[in-house]
C-alpha cells in the first residue's frame, strides 16, 4: 500500500534536489512585471512608420522651400517610442510646443519647434537671410505666433498628405505654449513614437519633433499590414492627384522648328562672312513643334498683334 509522506520528508526532498542541481535548476523563476510600463508597437509597425515620416520629411522640404523661396534641407533623424515624460525632458525651453487634435481620433499628439528651426523661418518670412548668429533665448511673440500660422498649416498638411497612405487622420492646432512643462495635458507614463526631424535654413541648424500616442498606432495596427507606405499594387486616388499635381507643375520647353535643306559638310567649313544661304521650305508646309527635343505637333506660325504665335494644327506622328 502506498503511504503518505510526511512534511519533514517532502522537505528533505527538495532540499537534496537544490543540493544536486544548484539553484539554476530548481525550475523556472519569476520575472518581474511592471504594470507601468511601455505599451510597445512592434518593431516592423515602427520600420513602416520611418517610411511613412521619410517620405513625409521630403515632401515637405520642396513645400517649405516653395513657401519661403530659399534652400531648406529638412532630414529624418530617429523613430523611437518614449514615454511622454521622456519626451517633454528631451526639449528646450522656452520653445514652441503645439498640441495638435487627431481626428477622428480621441488622442493628442504633440509637436515642437525648436528656437534653433522657428528664429530662422522667422528671420525668412521677414525678410532676413538667416545667418548663423547667436541663439534666441526667448518666447516667441504674439505676432510671431501668427506668422507661424502659415509654417504649420504646410506641416500639417504634408503630415496629412504622409499618413493617407494608412489612414485619414485631420492633424488640427488646439493650443500652443513655449515651456514643457505646462503642457500636461497627458499622462507622463503614457507611450509616444517621438519622430526627431533636423531642419537646415541656410547656415541655422534646428530640431522638429513630433509626437503621437502609441496607443493610437496600435489601433491601426491591420492598415498598416494591408495598406503600409511599402505596399505594391495600384495607387489610391489620393496619391494619383497628388502626384497629377506635382507633374502638372513641371516647365517644359516648346521650340518651333523649320526644317531646310541638307547642307553638306565641305560647303558648311567653307562658308565666310557675307554668304547667303537659301531655305527651300514651302509656306504652306506645316512647322513642327518640338517639347522638350521631341516633335509633339504641327503647325503654323502666325501674327499676334505685334507678336508671333504658333497656332497648332495637329499632332506628330513622328514622336514617341
Amino acid at each position: 500500500m502506498a503511504r503518505q509522506l510526511t512534511q519533514q520528508e517532502i522537505d528533505a526532498v527538495f532540499r537534496k534536489r537544490q543540493q544536486e542541481g544548484g539553484p539554476d535548476s530548481a525550475g523556472p523563476k519569476a520575472a518581474p512585471f511592471d504594470f507601468r510600463r511601455l505599451d510597445r508597437i512592434p518593431k516592423s509597425q515602427l520600420r513602416a512608420i520611418r517610411l511613412l515620416h521619410d517620405n513625409f520629411v521630403r515632401n515637405l522640404a520642396s513645400s517649405l522651400s516653395a513657401y519661403l523661396r530659399t534652400y531648406l534641407a529638412v532630414n529624418l533623424v530617429s523613430v523611437e517610442q518614449l514615454s511622454y515624460a521622456e519626451f517633454l525632458d528631451g526639449l528646450s525651453s522656452p520653445t514652441c510646443l503645439v498640441c495638435l487634435g487627431l481626428r477622428p481620433y480621441d488622442g493628442t499628439a504633440v509637436l515642437e519647434l525648436n528656437p534653433g528651426m522657428a528664429f530662422p523661418i522667422l528671420e525668412v518670412l521677414m525678410g532676413g537671410k538667416s545667418k548663423t548668429s547667436r541663439p534666441l533665448d526667448r518666447e516667441i511673440t504674439e505676432i510671431e505666433r501668427n506668422l507661424l500660422e502659415g509654417l504649420l498649416r504646410i506641416i500639417l498638411r504634408d503630415l496629412k498628405e504622409a499618413w493617407e497612405t494608412i489612414t485619414s487622420i485631420d492633424f488640427k492646432v488646439d493650443s500652443m505654449e513655449t515651456d514643457p512643462q505646462m503642457l500636461q495635458v497627458l499622462d507622463p507614463g503614457e507611450a509616444f513614437v517621438a519622430t526627431g526631424i533636423e531642419v537646415r535654413v541656410g547656415e541655422a541648424i534646428g530640431m522638429m519633433n513630433l509626437a503621437i500616442p502609441s496607443l493610437i498606432i496600435k489601433m491601426m495596427r491591420n492598415k498598416f499590414t494591408h495598406q503600409g507606405p511599402g505596399r505594391k499594387g495600384k495607387p489610391s486616388e489620393s496619391d494619383q492627384s497628388r502626384m497629377l499635381g506635382r507633374v502638372l507643375r513641371a516647365r517644359l520647353r516648346l521650340d518651333i522648328r523649320m526644317q531646310g535643306q541638307a547642307l553638306p559638310l565641305r560647303e558648311l567649313l567653307a562658308l565666310e562672312p557675307g554668304d547667303a544661304l537659301t531655305f527651300d521650305y514651302p509656306v504652306s508646309r506645316p512647322l513642327e513643334g518640338l517639347v522638350e527635343g521631341q516633335p509633339k505637333f504641327r503647325g503654323e506660325v502666325v501674327s499676334q498683334g505685334r507678336q508671333r504665335a504658333f497656332v497648332l494644327r495637329e499632332l506628330s506622328d513622328a514622336g514617341p
